[in-house]
């Protein structure tokens, strides 16, 4: 079911898959597995550089402050439908907002209670929450413990880093708060607390950057190109080098590629180090790999991967909502087709590049040029074959060692 928000003359549109000659064809979609689910569509900070905020889409106002019980049930009960349908086992679950926090432990509990409840004898679910950290008392500690939630936590480095950006409205830093958090998480369960997601910003010192991070002791490490596209640009668009970003990654990659040990999981690295060698790459910035995640918005409408709010009002829309249309409806949709087609979704210039089944266009979010749609290479195209290229020298440096010990 197409979006009336998708422009007609911009791919993704209906226009551009003929679903029924596809699936003729053999063409199957994968069922959805992961849901982001944003329980509370408000925030307490005002990190200047939010998808959800500061961009395109302004939806947000027109959202419910909490998800009701009864689309919490609805949700419930259209996965364990999806979940027969496609025979499948286990489902994840993102709490998001929003700040999902807001909502407080008795609801995180009720939440779970619900999901718990539709989901039983259809599909096992496992819970994480995505959090700034702030809000993190012992009482929610308990109830994520409870129910096994784990928590990745917003940070971008030290106190200078994260302050560029992650503030309160009235300006004051959230920094203190967040490192507040992380210790309460671990002195109720040292497992509670995943890993950090964190925002590139040219300006931070990149290996004080990692070694801020990983002095967190945490297992899991996120560092992601901030939203930006063709039509509206990466901060560092102008700067003196073609690949700033690139620049900025391939400090830390060469710190944290040498250790013995590395004391953090940094995805993009270890997504494309896999890819290099012919595995395949779970993170959405790599890879061409079938896309199987929805977003379901606080008043129940279903809802593409939610960074899409960056390209322009209404990108992440379906018509769809879990009151009236099953979660296998937005099979068809164009924008969950273009995620699960493959190379079919590339641009020409990227079918062409040696680092195609690696880089997969990049994340689909960072290809968006108003007036053609999706169809483009990433906005940070230079960066990821720069750094694609960077890593795959050093693998091949160590493999041409390693052959020659042998020999």
């Amino acid at each position: 079911m197409p979006s009336a928000a998708i422009p007609s003359a911009e791919w993704p549109s209906a226009t551009h898959f003929d679903i029924p000659a596809m699936l003729a064809a053999g063409w199957r979609p994968s069922a959805f597995t992961e849901f982001v689910v944003k329980i509370a569509s408000r925030c307490n900070l005002d990190c200047d550089y939010c998808y959800m905020y500061h961009a395109a889409d302004q939806s947000w106002r027109a959202q419910p402050k909490l998800m009701s019980a009864e689309t919490v049930s609805a949700l419930g009960r259209r996965i364990a439908e999806h979940a027969d349908t496609h025979s499948l086992e286990y489902v994840g679950v993102s709490l998001h907002g929003g700040e999902p926090l807001l909502a407080g432990a008795a609801y995180i509990q009720r939440f779970t209670d619900l999901m718990n409840a539709e989901l039983a004898g259809h599909c096992e679910m496992s819970l994480v929450c995505q959090s700034n950290g702030t809000l993190i008392t012992d009482e929610i500690a308990a109830v994520l413990q409870r129910n096994r939630i784990r928590v990745g936590i917003s940070l971008d480095g030290d106190r200078d880093a994260n302050d560029r950006h992650r503030r309160y409205r009235n300006g004051v830093s959230s920094f203190d708060a967040v490192l507040r958090g992380i210790d309460t998480l671990r002195n109720v369960d040292a497992d509670l607390f995943s890993g950090v997601l964190a925002t590139i910003d040219l300006r931070n010192d990149p290996v004080g950057t990692y070694r801020q991070l990983a002095d967190l002791n945490v297992e899991h490490c996120d560092l992601l190109f901030p939203h930006a596209n063709w039509t509206t640009p990466p901060p560092a668009a102008g700067a003196d080098s073609p690949t700033p970003y690139a620049d900025w990654l391939i400090p830390i990659f060469d710190l944290w590629y040498r250790q013995p040990r590395q004391p953090l999981k940094i995805r993009i690295f270890r997504d494309i180090m896999n890819l290099l060698l012919g595995g395949g790459g779970g993170f959405e910035m790599v890879g061409h790999g079938p896309v199987t995640l929805l977003s379901i918005e606080t008043d129940g409408s279903i809802e593409l991967v939610d960074t899409l709010k960056t390209s322009y009002e209404g990108a992440a829309a379906t018509s769809l909502t879990l009151r009236d249309s099953p979660l296998d409806e937005a099979l068809s949709h164009p924008g969950v087709v273009a995620r699960q087609i493959g190379l079919d979704a590339l641009a020409e210039p990227c079918l062409d590049c040696r680092f195609r089944d690696v880089c997969g266009g990049g994340m689909y979010t960072h290809r968006y040029r108003a007036g053609s749609g999706y169809k483009n290479p990433s906005v940070y195209c230079a960066d990821l074959y720069t750094l694609i290229a960077h890593i795959e020298s050093a693998m091949r440096a160590d493999l041409n060692t390693m052959n020659g010990a042998e020999r």
